[in-house]
């Protein structure tokens, strides 16, 4: 399977936690860059955490200290831990990679060849 499925997402309180994963494909070479995108309606969709060949991890200022991104060792499954949720979180979050790289060159949508349909996340207060 090419196409990366995401799961994990849900419902919760202003200030709680959820856990995203993604399955992604092994076909392809194993460098890559993988992320996680955010969008809500009425908006362009958002990089919020990448993660490159080398684990090495970037985030959007919004999401700082409060989302943790990693994936297995396998670099087959990603996920994104996210604590002290709040309003401003809810979206549909996407799993994206692009295989074929060490390291994530661009936060952009149209960098990432692969994407998942997405899980929506609603915090409410």
């Amino acid at each position: 399977q090419v196409k990366p499925l995401e799961s994990g997402g849900g419902s919760v309180q202003d200030g709680e936690s959820l856990r995203l994963s993604c399955a992604v494909s092994t076909y392809f070479s194993l460098q890559r860059c993988m992320a996680w995108f955010r969008q809500t309606p009425g908006k362009e969709r958002e990089g919020i955490a990448f993660i490159d060949s080398g684990g090495i991890a970037r985030y959007r200022d919004s999401v700082k200290g409060r989302f943790t991104i990693s994936r297995d060792n396998a670099k087959t499954t990603l996920y994104l831990q996210m604590d002290s949720l709040n309003s401003e979180d809810t979206g549909m979050y996407y799993c994206a990679y692009k295989p074929g790289t060490y390291t994530c060159d661009s936060s952009r949508a149209d960098y990432f060849d692969y994407w998942g349909q997405g899980t929506q996340v609603t915090v409410s207060s």
